[in-house]
């Protein structure tokens, strides 16, 4: 399941109707409620770091740590689950205009004049299967079955499948399609990077 389609599901809102009147569209008894931002393009930490200076603003920026290629070989990388959204908890009348100008943000997710409420419910869910707001999904070692972006010069950037792992010898042996045809390929475990694996299933069910 693509991540913007998750989104839709956390916000519980089909984005392409945004005239449903079954949502509640910004609380209006002073209580907080979590709502979601879109930060600015890459901003997603500075927005929730600015957010949480705000005495009461809570925020939750669920994020992944996982391998990426790279020219100088993998590093690991923490991004956000949903690239350009967070979740915040405020009382939206008091709160909503300095929640919106807040540096790093770029607006508040709405549905023409409504701004729909993220069930508490999944937030807590999140970050049960989020904890400390990073979760680790990469493995070292990849399976059979895995696809993967390999990361050594000569054949920088391909992706293939994995047909079989050697961690005694630290090899890898990698099915590719290159130029029409398909070749197995052995490799250095440490010239490949396993692509984002599936979210954990309680969020997809």
């Amino acid at each position: 399941m693509a991540y913007s389609n998750l989104l839709r599901i956390v916000i519980g809102v089909d984005m392409d109707k945004s005239n449903n009147s079954k949502q509640t569209f910004g609380a209006t008894d002073g209580e907080p409620a979590w709502y979601c931002v879109r930060s600015k393009p890459k901003h997603e930490h500075i927005a929730a770091a600015n957010l949480s200076k705000l005495q009461v603003v809570e925020t939750f920026n669920p994020s992944l740590r996982s391998r990426k290629a790279t020219r100088r070989g993998p590093v690991w990388m923490t991004e956000s689950l949903f690239p350009n959204y967070i979740f915040a908890r405020f009382p939206f009348e008091q709160m909503f205009d300095e929640v919106k100008y807040t540096r790093g943000v770029s607006s508040l997710v709405h549905f023409g004049t409504g701004y729909p409420e993220v069930p508490a419910d999944v937030i807590e869910e999140l970050r049960r299967n989020f904890p400390a707001n990073e979760l680790k999904l990469s493995s070292e070692v990849p399976t059979a079955g895995d696809q993967v972006t390999i990361t050594s010069r000569a054949l920088f950037g391909l992706q293939g499948v994995v047909l079989r792992t050697m961690p005694a010898q630290r090899r890898v042996q990698v099915l590719l399609d290159m130029l029409g045809q398909t070749s197995a390929v052995e490799l250095n475990l440490n010239s490949v990077v396993v692509e984002r694996q599936p979210l954990p299933s309680q969020l997809l069910s």
